[in-house]
Protein backbone atom coordinates (compact mmCIF):
# COMPACT_ATOMS: atom_id res chain seq x y z
CA UNK A 1 0.00 0.00 0.00
CA UNK A 2 2.54 1.90 0.75
CA UNK A 3 4.13 2.17 -3.10
CA UNK A 4 0.90 3.27 -4.37
CA UNK A 5 -0.13 7.12 -5.41
CA UNK A 6 -2.65 8.02 -6.93
CA UNK A 7 -6.83 7.46 -7.30
CA UNK A 8 -7.31 6.93 -10.95
CA UNK A 9 -3.86 8.23 -12.43
CA UNK A 10 -1.99 5.41 -10.31
CA UNK A 11 1.29 4.82 -9.81
CA UNK A 12 3.24 1.68 -8.00
CA UNK A 13 6.65 2.03 -7.67
CA UNK A 14 9.18 -1.21 -7.18
CA UNK A 15 12.67 -2.13 -6.71
CA UNK A 16 16.06 -1.45 -4.67
CA UNK A 17 18.95 1.52 -4.87
CA UNK A 18 21.15 -1.68 -5.19
CA UNK A 19 18.92 -4.88 -6.73
CA UNK A 20 18.38 -4.93 -10.49
CA UNK A 21 16.55 -2.10 -10.84
CA UNK A 22 13.79 -0.01 -10.18
CA UNK A 23 10.63 0.87 -11.85
CA UNK A 24 6.90 1.96 -11.76
CA UNK A 25 3.88 0.56 -12.96
CA UNK A 26 1.19 3.56 -14.39
CA UNK A 27 -2.54 2.39 -14.40
CA UNK A 28 -5.51 4.80 -15.28
CA UNK A 29 -3.75 6.53 -18.19
CA UNK A 30 -6.10 7.16 -21.12
CA UNK A 31 -5.67 5.56 -24.41
CA UNK A 32 -4.08 7.25 -27.38
CA UNK A 33 -1.72 9.53 -25.58
CA UNK A 34 1.25 9.79 -27.79
CA UNK A 35 4.60 8.60 -26.12
CA UNK A 36 7.05 10.81 -26.00
CA UNK A 37 9.71 8.87 -25.67
CA UNK A 38 12.66 10.97 -25.95
CA UNK A 39 10.86 13.37 -23.42
CA UNK A 40 10.33 10.91 -20.85
CA UNK A 41 13.98 9.75 -21.17
CA UNK A 42 15.41 13.57 -20.72
CA UNK A 43 13.42 14.04 -17.75
CA UNK A 44 15.53 11.27 -16.33
CA UNK A 45 18.55 12.41 -17.49
CA UNK A 46 17.83 15.46 -15.50
CA UNK A 47 17.46 13.40 -12.38
CA UNK A 48 20.50 10.56 -12.71
CA UNK A 49 23.45 11.05 -10.74
CA UNK A 50 26.81 11.83 -11.71
CA UNK A 51 25.91 15.21 -13.44
CA UNK A 52 28.68 17.60 -11.85
CA UNK A 53 31.47 17.35 -9.28
CA UNK A 54 28.51 18.97 -6.45
CA UNK A 55 26.52 15.51 -7.20
CA UNK A 56 26.61 12.02 -6.20
CA UNK A 57 29.78 9.92 -8.50
CA UNK A 58 27.20 7.00 -9.09
CA UNK A 59 26.97 6.32 -12.95
CA UNK A 60 24.11 5.63 -13.90
CA UNK A 61 22.42 6.18 -17.60
CA UNK A 62 19.15 6.04 -16.02
CA UNK A 63 18.00 4.49 -19.50
CA UNK A 64 14.33 3.12 -19.03
CA UNK A 65 12.62 0.20 -20.69
CA UNK A 66 9.18 0.20 -21.52
CA UNK A 67 7.80 -3.54 -20.78
CA UNK A 68 3.89 -2.48 -21.49
CA UNK A 69 1.25 -0.41 -21.99
CA UNK A 70 2.36 1.34 -25.29
CA UNK A 71 2.11 0.45 -28.78
CA UNK A 72 3.28 1.84 -31.75
CA UNK A 73 4.10 4.99 -29.92
CA UNK A 74 1.02 5.31 -28.05
CA UNK A 75 -0.56 4.24 -24.82
CA UNK A 76 -3.02 1.61 -25.37
CA UNK A 77 -5.12 2.58 -21.98
CA UNK A 78 -3.70 -0.93 -19.85
CA UNK A 79 -1.04 -1.05 -17.41
CA UNK A 80 2.37 1.19 -18.29
CA UNK A 81 5.07 -0.84 -16.62
CA UNK A 82 8.30 0.74 -16.89
CA UNK A 83 12.21 -0.48 -15.60
CA UNK A 84 15.74 1.46 -15.00
CA UNK A 85 18.18 -1.20 -14.31
CA UNK A 86 20.87 -0.49 -11.86
CA UNK A 87 24.56 -0.91 -13.52
CA UNK A 88 27.03 1.24 -11.46
CA UNK A 89 25.69 -1.18 -7.81
CA UNK A 90 29.10 -0.85 -5.27
CA UNK A 91 27.27 -2.68 -2.65
CA UNK A 92 30.64 -3.50 -0.92
CA UNK A 93 30.21 0.48 0.22
CA UNK A 94 27.65 -0.41 2.68
CA UNK A 95 29.03 -3.38 4.29
CA UNK A 96 30.35 -1.80 7.14
CA UNK A 97 26.88 -0.93 8.63
CA UNK A 98 25.30 -3.96 8.11
CA UNK A 99 24.30 -3.66 11.88
CA UNK A 100 24.67 0.25 12.44
CA UNK A 101 21.99 2.33 12.42
CA UNK A 102 22.88 5.70 10.19
CA UNK A 103 22.29 9.01 12.19
CA UNK A 104 19.21 10.30 10.47
CA UNK A 105 18.39 7.23 8.23
CA UNK A 106 15.62 5.11 7.74
CA UNK A 107 17.71 2.04 9.11
CA UNK A 108 16.55 1.76 12.58
CA UNK A 109 13.20 2.47 11.75
CA UNK A 110 12.79 -0.11 8.84
CA UNK A 111 14.73 -2.50 11.62
CA UNK A 112 12.00 -2.33 13.66
CA UNK A 113 9.20 -1.91 11.37
CA UNK A 114 10.30 -4.84 9.06
CA UNK A 115 12.68 -6.86 11.53
CA UNK A 116 14.72 -7.14 8.80
CA UNK A 117 16.33 -4.19 6.00
CA UNK A 118 18.21 -3.72 2.95
CA UNK A 119 21.53 -1.63 4.17
CA UNK A 120 22.61 -1.73 1.02
CA UNK A 121 22.44 2.38 -0.09
CA UNK A 122 19.53 1.74 2.19
CA UNK A 123 17.17 0.06 -0.20
CA UNK A 124 13.78 0.98 -0.77
CA UNK A 125 14.10 4.19 1.68
CA UNK A 126 17.03 5.26 -1.19
CA UNK A 127 16.32 8.16 -2.90
CA UNK A 128 17.26 6.15 -5.98
CA UNK A 129 13.83 4.93 -5.83
CA UNK A 130 12.43 8.63 -7.23
CA UNK A 131 13.91 7.99 -10.48
CA UNK A 132 10.46 5.81 -10.89
CA UNK A 133 8.58 8.62 -9.92
CA UNK A 134 9.85 10.97 -12.72
CA UNK A 135 9.30 8.37 -15.04
CA UNK A 136 5.60 8.56 -14.17
CA UNK A 137 5.74 11.90 -13.74
CA UNK A 138 6.86 12.46 -17.41
CA UNK A 139 3.53 10.48 -18.38
CA UNK A 140 1.52 12.91 -16.21
CA UNK A 141 3.54 16.02 -18.24
CA UNK A 142 2.49 14.43 -21.32
CA UNK A 143 -0.97 14.56 -20.43
CA UNK A 144 -1.28 17.47 -19.44
CA UNK A 145 0.70 19.40 -21.97
CA UNK A 146 -2.62 18.35 -23.86
CA UNK A 147 -4.49 20.64 -21.56
CA UNK A 148 -1.71 23.48 -21.60
CA UNK A 149 -0.77 22.83 -17.69
CA UNK A 150 2.79 23.34 -17.69
CA UNK A 151 5.01 22.82 -14.03
CA UNK A 152 8.49 24.68 -13.90
CA UNK A 153 10.97 23.72 -10.52
CA UNK A 154 14.04 25.78 -9.63
CA UNK A 155 16.23 25.84 -6.68
CA UNK A 156 15.43 29.22 -4.73
CA UNK A 157 18.06 28.23 -2.04
CA UNK A 158 20.84 26.65 -0.54
CA UNK A 159 21.76 27.10 3.37
CA UNK A 160 21.38 30.73 4.29
CA UNK A 161 21.61 31.66 0.74
CA UNK A 162 18.59 32.77 -1.01
CA UNK A 163 17.06 33.91 -3.93
CA UNK A 164 15.42 37.38 -2.91
CA UNK A 165 13.05 37.57 -6.35
CA UNK A 166 10.11 36.37 -6.69
CA UNK A 167 9.38 33.90 -9.80
CA UNK A 168 7.47 36.44 -11.88
CA UNK A 169 10.70 38.56 -11.79
CA UNK A 170 13.18 35.51 -13.37
CA UNK A 171 13.70 33.91 -16.18
CA UNK A 172 13.03 30.17 -15.28
CA UNK A 173 14.16 29.01 -18.14
CA UNK A 174 17.53 29.80 -17.41
CA UNK A 175 17.24 26.81 -13.97
CA UNK A 176 18.07 24.73 -16.54
CA UNK A 177 21.38 26.17 -17.86
CA UNK A 178 23.54 25.75 -14.88
CA UNK A 179 24.15 22.31 -12.25
CA UNK A 180 22.38 23.96 -9.33
CA UNK A 181 19.18 24.83 -11.51
CA UNK A 182 18.91 28.09 -10.28
CA UNK A 183 17.61 30.62 -12.33
CA UNK A 184 19.83 33.60 -11.67
CA UNK A 185 23.00 33.10 -12.75
CA UNK A 186 25.27 35.32 -11.05
CA UNK A 187 23.27 33.43 -7.28
CA UNK A 188 23.65 30.12 -9.25
CA UNK A 189 27.38 30.69 -9.43
CA UNK A 190 27.51 31.75 -6.04
CA UNK A 191 25.66 28.44 -4.33
CA UNK A 192 27.51 25.94 -6.27
CA UNK A 193 30.85 26.78 -4.37
CA UNK A 194 29.13 27.20 -1.70
CA UNK A 195 28.19 23.73 -1.97
CA UNK A 196 31.68 22.44 -3.49
CA UNK A 197 33.39 23.88 -0.41
CA UNK A 198 30.82 21.78 1.82
CA UNK A 199 31.35 18.93 -0.29
CA UNK A 200 34.98 19.26 0.52
CA UNK A 201 34.83 19.50 3.84
CA UNK A 202 32.98 16.07 4.10
CA UNK A 203 29.63 17.75 4.97
CA UNK A 204 26.47 18.81 3.57
CA UNK A 205 23.81 21.04 3.12
CA UNK A 206 20.29 21.53 2.70
CA UNK A 207 18.00 23.78 0.26
CA UNK A 208 14.76 25.15 -1.24
CA UNK A 209 13.03 23.92 -4.25
CA UNK A 210 10.05 26.21 -5.47
CA UNK A 211 7.57 25.06 -8.00
CA UNK A 212 5.18 27.22 -10.53
CA UNK A 213 2.24 25.24 -12.22
CA UNK A 214 0.61 27.99 -14.71
CA UNK A 215 -2.43 27.66 -17.13
CA UNK A 216 -4.29 25.40 -14.62
CA UNK A 217 -7.93 25.24 -15.16
CA UNK A 218 -10.91 26.17 -12.74
CA UNK A 219 -11.42 22.88 -10.34
CA UNK A 220 -8.85 21.12 -9.68
CA UNK A 221 -8.80 19.36 -6.18
CA UNK A 222 -11.99 17.70 -4.32
CA UNK A 223 -13.60 18.72 -1.19
CA UNK A 224 -12.66 18.19 1.65
CA UNK A 225 -9.96 15.85 2.53
CA UNK A 226 -7.94 15.41 -1.10
CA UNK A 227 -7.79 19.23 -1.51
CA UNK A 228 -5.29 20.67 -4.22
CA UNK A 229 -3.21 21.88 -1.89
CA UNK A 230 -3.11 18.53 0.47
CA UNK A 231 -2.81 16.28 -2.24
CA UNK A 232 0.20 18.87 -3.11
CA UNK A 233 2.08 18.49 0.54
CA UNK A 234 1.24 15.01 0.65
CA UNK A 235 3.04 14.32 -2.65
CA UNK A 236 6.15 16.51 -1.32
CA UNK A 237 6.22 15.44 1.97
CA UNK A 238 6.88 11.81 0.12
CA UNK A 239 9.56 12.74 -1.31
CA UNK A 240 13.30 11.77 0.30
CA UNK A 241 14.60 15.00 2.65
CA UNK A 242 11.78 16.90 2.69
CA UNK A 243 11.31 18.50 5.73
CA UNK A 244 8.52 21.24 4.98
CA UNK A 245 6.06 22.19 2.23
CA UNK A 246 4.37 25.34 2.29
CA UNK A 247 2.39 27.53 -0.72
CA UNK A 248 0.80 30.30 -1.74
CA UNK A 249 1.93 33.34 0.98
CA UNK A 250 3.02 30.19 2.76
CA UNK A 251 4.05 31.44 6.58
CA UNK A 252 4.80 35.06 5.03
CA UNK A 253 1.32 35.01 4.84
CA UNK A 254 1.00 35.39 8.99
CA UNK A 255 2.59 39.04 8.79
CA UNK A 256 -0.37 40.57 7.03
CA UNK A 257 -3.93 41.73 7.64
CA UNK A 258 -6.86 40.10 6.14
CA UNK A 259 -7.34 43.22 4.27
CA UNK A 260 -3.86 43.07 3.37
CA UNK A 261 -3.91 38.78 2.38
CA UNK A 262 -7.25 39.00 0.57
CA UNK A 263 -7.18 38.15 -3.38
CA UNK A 264 -9.83 40.71 -4.79
CA UNK A 265 -11.66 39.37 -7.63
CA UNK A 266 -12.06 41.08 -11.42
CA UNK A 267 -13.11 40.13 -14.92
CA UNK A 268 -9.97 40.48 -17.49
CA UNK A 269 -10.05 41.70 -20.63
CA UNK A 270 -11.39 38.55 -21.93
CA UNK A 271 -14.14 37.94 -19.80
CA UNK A 272 -12.41 35.44 -17.49
CA UNK A 273 -12.56 35.91 -13.42
CA UNK A 274 -9.44 36.80 -12.21
CA UNK A 275 -7.72 38.10 -8.64
CA UNK A 276 -5.85 41.29 -8.59
CA UNK A 277 -3.26 39.43 -6.02
CA UNK A 278 -2.59 36.01 -5.50
CA UNK A 279 -2.01 34.99 -1.79
CA UNK A 280 -3.35 32.07 -2.40
CA UNK A 281 -1.26 30.11 -4.34
CA UNK A 282 -3.88 29.63 -7.07
CA UNK A 283 -5.72 27.04 -4.68
CA UNK A 284 -9.18 28.19 -2.95
CA UNK A 285 -11.20 26.08 -0.87
CA UNK A 286 -8.88 23.11 -1.78
CA UNK A 287 -9.76 23.90 -5.71
CA UNK A 288 -7.46 25.41 -8.45
CA UNK A 289 -8.71 28.96 -8.96
CA UNK A 290 -7.05 29.75 -12.65
CA UNK A 291 -4.15 31.48 -11.12
CA UNK A 292 -0.26 30.10 -10.69
CA UNK A 293 -0.03 28.25 -8.27
CA UNK A 294 3.40 27.60 -6.87
CA UNK A 295 5.03 26.37 -3.78
CA UNK A 296 8.35 25.62 -1.80
CA UNK A 297 9.53 22.23 -0.52
CA UNK A 298 12.45 22.15 1.75
CA UNK A 299 15.35 19.55 1.77
CA UNK A 300 16.99 18.50 4.99
CA UNK A 301 21.07 18.37 4.37
CA UNK A 302 22.12 14.77 3.04
CA UNK A 303 22.20 12.46 6.01
CA UNK A 304 25.15 10.62 4.81
CA UNK A 305 28.29 13.08 5.28
CA UNK A 306 32.03 12.01 5.14
CA UNK A 307 32.35 12.08 8.53
CA UNK A 308 32.58 10.03 11.64
CA UNK A 309 29.74 9.94 13.87
CA UNK A 310 28.74 8.09 17.05
CA UNK A 311 25.87 6.34 17.04
CA UNK A 312 24.59 2.51 17.85
CA UNK A 313 24.22 -0.85 16.56
CA UNK A 314 21.87 -3.45 16.57
CA UNK A 315 22.69 -4.34 19.51
CA UNK A 316 22.73 -0.96 20.96
CA UNK A 317 26.31 -0.84 21.30
CA UNK A 318 28.16 2.87 20.86
CA UNK A 319 29.87 2.58 17.55
CA UNK A 320 31.60 5.27 15.21
CA UNK A 321 29.47 4.96 12.06
CA UNK A 322 32.32 5.90 9.12
CA UNK A 323 30.81 7.84 6.06
CA UNK A 324 31.36 5.68 2.70
CA UNK A 325 30.16 5.62 -0.43
CA UNK A 326 29.08 8.18 -2.97
CA UNK A 327 26.50 10.71 -1.81
CA UNK A 328 25.51 14.14 -2.74
CA UNK A 329 26.48 17.45 -0.48
CA UNK A 330 23.23 18.76 -1.48
CA UNK A 331 19.95 17.04 -2.86
CA UNK A 332 18.27 20.27 -4.48
CA UNK A 333 19.85 20.13 -7.99
CA UNK A 334 18.85 16.74 -8.46
CA UNK A 335 15.21 17.48 -6.57
CA UNK A 336 14.01 20.09 -8.91
CA UNK A 337 12.78 17.10 -11.53
CA UNK A 338 11.10 15.02 -8.85
CA UNK A 339 9.14 18.23 -7.83
CA UNK A 340 7.85 19.04 -10.74
CA UNK A 341 7.35 14.58 -11.43
CA UNK A 342 5.47 14.79 -8.03
CA UNK A 343 3.49 17.62 -8.91
CA UNK A 344 2.25 16.54 -12.18
CA UNK A 345 1.32 13.12 -10.69
CA UNK A 346 -1.11 14.89 -8.44
CA UNK A 347 -2.39 17.19 -11.20
CA UNK A 348 -3.21 14.62 -13.55
CA UNK A 349 -4.80 12.16 -11.14
CA UNK A 350 -6.81 15.53 -10.53
CA UNK A 351 -7.57 16.30 -13.98
CA UNK A 352 -8.95 12.71 -14.74
CA UNK A 353 -10.87 12.92 -11.64
CA UNK A 354 -12.99 16.28 -12.61
CA UNK A 355 -13.69 14.58 -15.72
CA UNK A 356 -15.29 11.68 -14.23
CA UNK A 357 -17.11 13.94 -11.51
CA UNK A 358 -19.55 15.92 -14.87
CA UNK A 359 -22.06 14.01 -16.86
Amino acid sequence: MGSTYGKIFKISTFGESHGVGIGVIIEGCPAGLEFDADFIQSELTRRKPGQSRITTQRKEADEYEVMSGVFEGKTTGTPIALIIRNEDQRSKDYSHIATQYRPSHADFTYQEKYGVRDYRGGGRSSARETAARVAAGAVAKLLLRKIGIEITGYVSQVGGMKLGKPYQELDLRKAEENAVRCPDPEMAEQMFDYIDSVRKSGDSVGGVVSCVITSTPVGLGEPVFDKLHAELGKAMLSINAVKGFEYGSGFEGVNLLGSEHNDAFYTDETGAVRTRTNHSGGVQGGISNGQDIYFNVAFKPVATIMQDQESLDQDGNIVVVQGKGRHDPCVVPRAVPIVEAMAALVLADFYLRNKSSKI
